[in-house]
C-alpha cells in the first residue's frame, strides 16, 4: 500500500513539474517589418549661377600730360553702375563648408572724367573724358556655412582671383572755361590687362528641392589697378586705380545627389532563448 501511494506522489510531482517548465517557458518575440531610414548627403558637386546689380565706384584715374614726366590725377573720374551674370562649379566638403570656382562677366560700366588745363597758351580749358569698361572674372572661393534653421542657411564667403578689365576707346574733348570755343575730339586706343580681384560675401541659401536651392546676397569685391587707354596728340597713356563693386546677387544651386537615398536596415538578432 505504502508503495503504490509514494508511486502515485512520484508521479504527481514530475508532472508539475514539467507543468511548470511549460509555464515558464518565454513567449517567442514578434519579428518586425524591416524598418527603413535616411542617409544624409552633406558632400556632392554643384552647379551655380547668379545674376547681379553691381554698384561701381571707381578709385581714380592718372595720365602722362604733354611728356611721360607729368603724371596727373584726372579732376574727376567715375563709373556708373552695370550689371553681372556669372556661373560656376563647386563641391560641398560637408555640411559646414563647401568650395566653388566661378566665372562671370561684368556689364558696360559707363566712365565719365575730367581734368583742368589750358588751352593755347593762357586760356583755361576744362576736359571731357567718355569711355566705358568690361571685366570678366575667374575666382576660386571658400564658403562657411553656419548651420541650417528650417529651409535657410546663412553663410559667410570670400574668394581670390583675377579679372580681364577691357576699356573702350576714350574720346577726349577740351573746351575754354571762358566760352571762347572747343578743340577736335581725341580719341584714344582703350586698353585691356589682367588684374589681380578677391571679393567677401554674405547670404543665405533656402532649400527649393531635395537637389534646388535659391541663393540670395551681397558681395564686395575690389578690383586692382592696370592699363586704361594709350598715347594720343600729346596724351596718355592713361591707367585706373582699380575699382570696387558693391553687388547684390540672385541665383540658384543644383545638388547632384542632393536627395536623401533610403537604406534598408535590418533589427538586430534577437537574443537566443534557452528552455
Amino acid at each position: 500500500m505504502m508503495k503504490l501511494i509514494a508511486g502515485v506522489m512520484l508521479g504527481l510531482t514530475m508532472a508539475g513539474a514539467a507543468g511548470a517548465a511549460d509555464l515558464y517557458q518565454p513567449e517567442p518575440q514578434p519579428v518586425d517589418a524591416p524598418e527603413v531610414r535616411v542617409a544624409d548627403t552633406v558632400s556632392g558637386w554643384y552647379l551655380r549661377g547668379d545674376a547681379a546689380y553691381s554698384f561701381n565706384k571707381l578709385r581714380g584715374a592718372h595720365f602722362f600730360q604733354g611728356s611721360n614726366s607729368n603724371d596727373v590725377d584726372f579732376t574727376t573720374a567715375s563709373i556708373k553702375d552695370s550689371y553681372s551674370l556669372g556661373g560656376g562649379v563647386g563641391y560641398q566638403v560637408n555640411s559646414h563648408l563647401r568650395t566653388d570656382l566661378t566665372f562671370d562677366y561684368l556689364g558696360k560700366a559707363d566712365f565719365h572724367g575730367s581734368t583742368k588745363g589750358s588751352c593755347g597758351v593762357s586760356t583755361a580749358c576744362t576736359s571731357s573724358d567718355i569711355s566705358s569698361l568690361q571685366a570678366y572674372t575667374l575666382m576660386a572661393n571658400a564658403y562657411v556655412d553656419l548651420g541650417t534653421y528650417a529651409s535657410f542657411t546663412p553663410y559667410v564667403g570670400g574668394g581670390v582671383g583675377g579679372s580681364y578689365v577691357k576699356w573702350n576707346k576714350l574720346k577726349n574733348t577740351s573746351c575754354a572755361d571762358d566760352g571762347s570755343g572747343c578743340d577736335g575730339t581725341v580719341t584714344h586706343d582703350g586698353k585691356g590687362s589682367w588684374r589681380l580681384a578677391y571679393q567677401l560675401m554674405v547670404g543665405a541659401s533656402v532649400d527649393v528641392t531635395c537637389n534646388l536651392k535659391g541663393d540670395f546676397g551681397y558681395r564686395f569685391r575690389h578690383t586692382l589697378s592696370g592699363d586704361m587707354f594709350g598715347y594720343k596728340d600729346n596724351g596718355g597713356p592713361g591707367s585706373d586705380k582699380g575699382f570696387y563693386s558693391h553687388q547684390l546677387y540672385a541665383g540658384a544651386r543644383y545638388q547632384f545627389g542632393g536627395c536623401e537615398q533610403p537604406v534598408a536596415y535590418e533589427p538586430p538578432p534577437q537574443p537566443i532563448v534557452y528552455k
